[in-house]
């Protein structure tokens, strides 16, 4: 079998464990793998990913030591031409032109949809891998990337503190997540933030204030509030509406922004982009096509792209209701 593997979107801690896991699975399958670079934009310009000994093949020495290190080797992009029915037709076209069996996505719902309309135009099989530190994605519990993501956003919340405390200040720290508050929910509990901003609840700004007026009278002279960048705009937005709301500590904004993608993945990022490239490659072995690679409670599941992209995963309620707790 022929696989092309391509990461699409925004990058993730883990990629790369996952290319690695892939290329070494396949090869003891007796497939050959292609890298194609610059996600779909790659498809369409021919672009592929050239080995050491100046092969296209991808072999076990073209992945080594690749499982601890941040990007993608393969590089990322997003593709304008191929949200139209032409670019997708091309697409088809060049996978054909190189006799590709079958492709393996890395990215989120962008990456999923667009090997979804691929789908109904080519007849490769395709298998689809949750690459994002969002972790938004249906037909998976966790994404790839967003353990790490989070890790870094709590480093930098930690060191935030110092200055906080020093000075009596407050800080809007945004974090990544423009639909799905994950990253800003897991980053509050894990920095014991006084105030978390999620775009899936919204609080009033009188309400918030309300919180802040009961934190200063107890005699804290520090807080941190956690926002996602899908809450009311960001962090530098919702500084300037709870000032006017009457916020009584003296702020700061602070974007972590790209900084969350970056950076060596960590433990787990690495076992599951392991674990998934691994099942992704036994899943084409097997006939599947058209369907993520995830893992759900503990299992390792297949999920049909059309309903990994059918809407955006909801907030986990128990983390919810336990950082209302300990952040009260």
């Amino acid at each position: 079998m022929r696989i092309g593997i391509l990461c699409s979107g925004g990058d993730a801690p883990g990629m790369n464990a996952a290319v690695r896991s892939i290329v070494r699975t396949a090869i003891v399958c007796g497939d050959e793998v292609f890298g194609i670079k610059h996600g779909y934009e790659g498809i369409l310009n021919e672009e592929f990913y050239i080995a050491q000994d100046g092969t296209l093949v991808m072999g076990i020495r073209s992945v080594s030591g690749l499982a601890r290190l941040g990007g993608t080797i393969l590089h990322s992009s997003r593709s304008k031409r191929f949200q139209t029915e032409e670019g997708i037709i091309a697409g088809a076209k060049i996978l054909r032109k190189y006799r590709f069996d079958a492709l393996i996505a890395i990215g989120g719902n962008g990456t999923l949809s667009g090997a979804r309309d691929l789908g109904k135009v080519w007849d490769g099989q395709i298998i689809g891998l949750p690459g994002t530190i969002d972790n938004d994605l249906l037909g998976t519990d966790v994404t790839i990337g967003f353990a790490t993501a989070v890790d870094t956003a709590v480093d930098a919340v930690d060191k935030l503190r110092d200055t906080a405390g020093s000075h009596d200040l407050m800080f809007f720290v945004e974090v990544m997540g423009r639909h799905c508050g994950d990253i800003a929910l897991a980053t509050a509990i894990a920095s014991g933030a006084e105030i978390a901003c999620l775009p899936e609840v919204q609080e009033t700004p009188e309400g918030i204030v309300a919180k802040l007026m009961r934190i200063k009278d107890t005699g804290k002279a520090s807080v941190i509030a956690i926002v996602a960048e899908g809450y009311q705009n960001g962090a530098v937005e919702m500084q300037r509406i709870l000032k006017d709301a009457g916020n009584p500590f003296d702020s700061r904004a602070v974007v972590l922004g790209h900084i969350l993608r970056g950076g060596s993945p960590v433990a787990s990022d690495r076992i599951l982009a392991s674990e998934l490239g691994n099942f992704a490659v036994s899943a084409l072995v097997q006939g599947e096509t058209g369907k993520m690679a995830g893992r759900i409670n503990g299992e390792l599941t297949l999920t049909p792209f059309e309903e990994c992209v059918s809407g955006h995963k909801k907030i986990n309620d128990d983390q919810l209701r336990l950082l209302q707790v300990v952040a009260s």
